[in-house]
């Protein structure tokens, strides 16, 4: 699926990432945790081609990406969802996700994993604001449009970067049905996130980044060890 092997990557004159590696397999959900500042959100922007990595490589399904501009990933079954969720604020919710969904429609064809049903299915409350204008939702609801957005461009691997941050306890622990439910229409996920439960609760297993590193790679039976113990909780994620 995505393999990142050494990769390094940063701003300018600043490197941010040094030597970062990870793997999502197939029908799997990967949290990536650390505290501000540890490069996570970089991370995100080098695997879908927002940063250039100036080492390493990225593979999607054995493939190497890491040279591709960002829409070629795409192509390849990458979607996003960044932190600010770059919706069009000044169109309707219908209208985002139209958008989508042509793209993903020229893609997919007629192997599509979702359409605007499901997508309606997955976040009900959708249906009834569908004219709404985007800059006029709340900002969780902001957050399901903009992840039913990605999933109608039909991807295989959805990366999700601290999509708990700013929003209600309420909708954030509705996000871990969500995650579990894309799951199983067959999509993987790499979700970056400072939140310990929704990590701990949504994903399998998880790796930890400090400084712009990777320190841990966590093993499903320990990730569960670790958040069970708010001691180890906080010497993980630096909270």
């Amino acid at each position: 699926m995505l393999s990142v092997d050494n990769i390094t990557a940063g701003y300018g004159a600043i490197t941010v990432l040094r030597e970062v590696s990870l793997q999502v397999k197939a029908n799997e959900a990967v949290a990536v945790i650390g505290p501000n500042g540890a490069g996570k959100s970089t991370l995100v922007r080098a695997i879908c081609g927002l940063n250039p990595v100036r080492g390493g490589e990225i593979r999607k399904d054995g493939r190497p990406i890491h040279g591709e501009p960002p829409h070629r990933r795409a192509a390849r079954g990458i979607a996003v969802v960044l932190e600010n969720r770059r919706l069009f604020g000044e169109l309707t919710v219908r209208t985002n996700l139209d958008l989508a969904a042509g793209e993903g429609d020229r893609r997919a064809g007629s192997n599509r994993r979702f359409t605007l049903d499901s997508i309606l299915a997955l976040f009900p409350f959708m249906e009834a604001r569908l004219d709404a204008h985007v800059e006029l939702l709340s900002g969780g609801e902001q957050q399901m449009v903009a992840i039913g957005r990605a999933l109608l461009l039909q991807p295989d691997l959805l990366i999700l970067d601290e999509p708990s941050t700013g929003l209600a306890p309420k909708i954030v622990k509705s996000l871990t049905g969500v995650i579990a439910r894309i799951r199983e229409e067959g999509v993987s996920v790499l979700l970056v996130e400072q939140n310990a439960q929704l990590a701990s609760e949504a994903t399998d297993r998880a790796y930890v980044m400090k400084l712009g590193r990777v320190v841990d790679a966590i093993a499903p039976d320990r990730w569960r060890g670790i958040m069970a113990d708010d001691g180890l909780k906080r010497a993980y994620l630096g909270a």
